[in-house]
């Protein structure tokens, strides 16, 4: 199967692990059969006064050096299993998250947070069982059978054999129906555990909009009905355990039964010894454990393979964004000259609606360029493709006379700082937050930033000052503190080319040109591309280029497109009148 030889692939490098922990397995079910003749040849003894108190003593002896290596066994084969099986998943993590670090946009657009979250925990916890514990259980109660019915059959009686076991054969054939549900079952649960580990990630992260829009017992309600069916799919996996359990003690009763009423007879009539029959019942007591195991490893078989079909799915998925065969990796360094020939984009599986249609821009390196535009016009797409986080037609964008598959993606993202519209702060220190793009973590480089984005002032009067800790995404800092935050990120870093997307909409005028000015003085020769909503962030830019419904409407300075009395003229005049309103509503 596809999932065995995946796994195999993990299990391969604890090879001599598995041996040992398998050989100590055996060797402990082999000490194991040997007991019950040991009380059984005490019994014989006893009863016929053939027996010595020396030879008592002798095999007790025994049967308590026997104990103390069973002892020793089973440490080795739980060290020697289960430790590997702990370092696998170990290791299963690791790789997932590195291949999930690879992939590219759209595989998270279309996955949800809390599935991959199950992939990380539940999916993973069933792995570790098949890999661990499956093993053990599946090999120790193979090997216990065989090992069993072969004394129960040479040490005792064949006839009380067969009868004993008949009934043991049904649980085969109940083995291989349960195993089949079971499996469709899991599938169910691990699903519902997904759907819900995603509605409390969902609710937790948006908990400051439900608060806002008294939607709580809303959600409430949403969460009940999610949680419903998850219980529901459990109880699923549940009922099925529920029902086959008892058959198993009800079948294995039966065989215990069996045994009473017919070695009992041939232990009156003289076929066998009293030992003897009190050995078999020992022998049928351990025959329940590798019965009862079969089902445990129907169980966790079913449940681990079901995972590692789910894993399987994420590691079988791949890049769009890659390294092609024509990417030259001696370039490790930009200028940040930007040309743009005849781009026209459409996110995949949307080829009928173009999102840029036709754009055509030279940018010179150091020059700043600003682009404007309605709400959907294009302009977080242009950023996206320039970070090629899509990929356009060949050579529509090229930056320093190289197409973008012609540069390493590591090369053309490290050569690009870039400011988000969504700006994202991990659970961490501010200062590990601005520092965070940065080869090194200098302290003075840090606070140099955010001078510059404006936002040490704010820092300084947090009781921890650069060390104070920001929570899930930011939450507890303000949105233009956040803001500023990010913009220090990107300074920090230092490219050739910055991309700042709608980066200065939740600061104000004041602050905003003060982090104008800063860019100016700290990016000299440096390219920057400024997208935003207010002309006062943009009129000093080098060239304005403004977007209507994905083309290129107009382009020039500031001065030149107010001449034009166009559609930027529009947004001007329309924001210049907000504005005094504003100061009027003010004064009032």
């Amino acid at each position: 199967m596809r999932e065995i030889k995946f796994a195999g692939r993990y299990v391969r490098r604890y090879a001599v692990f598995y041996i040992i922990g398998i050989a100590s397995l055996l060797l402990v079910d082999l000490l194991n059969v040997y007991i019950p003749r040991f009380t059984g040849q005490i019994t014989d003894g006893l009863e016929s006064g053939t027996i010595s108190m020396q030879q008592i003593w002798f095999l007790i002896g025994k049967i308590l050096l026997f104990g103390a290596l069973i002892a020793v066994g089973r440490f080795c084969w739980r060290y020697f299993i289960l430790g590997p099986a702990r370092s696998v998943e170990k290791e299963l993590r690791d790789d997932m998250f590195g291949h999930l670090e690879t992939l590219s946009m759209r595989y998270f657009n279309e996955n949800k947070t809390g599935d991959l979250m199950a992939h990380f925990t539940n999916d993973l916890q069933s792995i570790r069982m098949l890999l661990g514990f499956t093993i053990i259980t599946a090999f120790d109660a193979s090997v216990m059978l065989v090992l069993v019915l072969a004394q129960m059959v040479v040490y005792v009686s064949p006839s009380l054999t067969v009868v004993a076991v008949i009934p043991l054969l049904l649980i085969m054939f109940g083995d291989y129906y349960y195993g089949k549900i079971m499996h469709r079952k899991f599938l169910e649960k691990q699903q519902a555990f997904s759907d819900l580990t995603d509605q409390v990630q969902e609710a937790v992260s948006g908990i400051r909009v439900i608060k806002a829009f008294v939607q709580e017992r809303r959600e409430r309600m949403a969460f009940a009905r999610t949680n419903l069916y998850n219980q529901e799919k459990n109880m699923g996996v549940v009922k099925l355990q529920a029902l086959f359990m008892p058959l198993l003690e009800l079948v294995i009763g039966i065989s215990g039964l069996l045994t009473l009423l017919y070695g009992g007879y041939l232990a009156i009539a003289g076929r066998i010894t009293l030992g003897q029959f009190v050995a078999f019942n020992q022998y049928i007591s351990m025959l329940v454990w590798p019965m009862f195991a079969a089902g445990d490893c129907i169980t966790y078989i079913s449940q681990g393979l079901a995972s590692l079909k789910r894993v399987m799915v994420i590691f079988h998925e791949r890049p769009d964004i890659v390294d092609g065969p024509d990417a030259n990796f001696s370039i490790d360094a930009l200028s940040g000259q930007i040309d743009i020939d005849h781009l026209t984009f459409s996110y995949p599986g949307q080829a009928s609606q173009p999102v840029l249609k036709d754009i055509q821009l030279h940018i010179k390196a150091g020059e700043t360029l600003a682009v404007i535009g309605r709400t959907g016009s294009g302009k977080s797409t242009l950023a996206n493709l320039l970070l090629r986080l899509y990929d356009t037609e060949p050579d529509m964008i090229r930056i320093d006379g190289y197409s973008l598959s012609e540069i390493p993606l590591a090369t053309l993202r490290e050569n690009i700082a870039y400011v988000p519209q969504d700006n994202f702060l991990f659970s961490d220190t501010l200062e590990n937050n601005i520092a965070f793009g940065s080869a090194e973590k200098d302290p003075d480089a840090v606070i140099r930033a955010a001078k510059a984005a404006c936002v040490h002032d704010n820092i300084m009067e947090f009781p921890d000052g650069y060390q104070t800790v920001v929570g899930e995404r930011g939450v507890t800092i303000s949105g233009g503190q956040k803001q500023r935050c990010s913009i220090a990120r990107a300074l920090m870093k230092n490219a050739p080319i910055l991309i700042l997307d709608d980066a200065l909409s939740a600061v104000d005028t004041d602050t905003e040109d003060r982090i104008l000015h800063n860019l100016r003085t700290d990016r000299a020769g440096r390219t920057t591309l400024i997208i935003a909503h207010r002309i006062s962030t943009i009129q000093n830019a080098d060239h304005i280029l403004v977007l209507d419904d994905g083309r290129a409407a107009e382009y020039g300075t500031h001065r030149e497109l107010m001449e034009q009395n166009g559609i930027y003229r529009k947004i001007y005049d329309k924001q210049q009148l907000e504005r005094q309103l504003q100061e009027e509503g003010g004064d009032l």
